[in-house]
């Protein structure tokens, strides 16, 4: 059977600075045999993971675009709901973060994000909560809720192992859809079991929704109970004013060839 090459969305504005080679490579790790997760495999086969290239994860510089995407997958999921859809964010490097490094990337990335979907007026999904403490926590843009999945080069789990950072967003309401046709489980013991093959146990930080929060899970490093999230939603505020001209929300400049933050 002939594959599908993997592409970004046309819909996508390209970045200059992004390395669009590196969704196939993203693709050719999905596809090997010992990868765990069998929802990534089906949404690639089926042709329903968007993959766009981004620069890097330790700038703002592809935020707007992001969230742009993220808007975009949660209006056409509303329009045509269906399981095994994911998006994700490629991006060129840094390829020399550590855990903790890739951790604090990962959030910041996600806090820029979210500022934005307040700023623009979007309602937070009323189906989980927007305090990353809470067991029933989820991300929510353009009124959707979102689970992420870091994955990066120095990642102890051999399945968030790629070889740049990337950042999947998958939709919660699939995993609502799986538990309504009394699918969920069975996908997590097979995701689970396979995930013990490759890497000699079971993932520690995984949980089901609803046990504890899943922001523990996001970035794939161990962490412990005294754990504190470097996010807040400004939705989950007093006041969800956001200031536009916040760094979060600025696309960075170009001076003299070199990007100002």
């Amino acid at each position: 059977m002939t594959r599908a090459p993997a592409r970004a969305s046309r819909r996508t504005v390209a970045d200059p600075l992004a390395k669009p080679e590196l969704l196939e490579a993203f693709a050719e790790f999905i596809r090997e045999p010992e990868f765990p997760c069998v929802g990534a495999k089906s949404a690639l086969a089926r042709e329903t993971m968007r993959m766009i290239p981004c620069w890097s994860i330790t700038s703002a510089w592809s935020d707007v675009l992001i969230h742009r995407e993220l808007l975009d997958w949660a209006h056409s999921y509303r329009q045509n709901p269906g399981l095994f859809r994911s998006i994700a964010f490629v991006f060129s490097g840094p390829n020399d973060l550590d855990e903790i490094g890739f951790e604090k990337a990962l959030w910041a990335r996600i806090q820029s994000l979210a500022d934005k979907d307040a700023w623009l007026g979007q309602p937070y999904d009323e189906r989980v909560s927007a305090d990353p403490g809470d067991p029933h926590f989820s991300l929510s843009f353009g009124g959707e809720a979102f689970f992420a999945i870091g994955l990066h080069p120095a990642a102890s789990r051999p399945a968030r192992r790629f070889r740049t950072p990337v950042i999947v967003f998958n939709l919660h309401d699939q995993f609502e859809q799986l538990r309504a046709a009394n699918r969920y489980e069975k996908l997590r013991e097979s995701i689970l079991a396979r995930d013990e093959a490759v890497a000699g146990s079971i993932n520690p930080m995984l949980a089901r929704h609803g046990t504890s929060s899943e922001a523990l899970q996001y970035s794939g490093r161990r962490v412990g109970g005294d754990w504190q999230c470097p996010f807040q939603d400004p939705r989950s505020r007093e006041t969800s004013a956001v200031d536009p001209t916040d760094r979060h929300f600025r696309q960075p400049t170009i001076v003299d060839g070199e990007k100002a933050q």
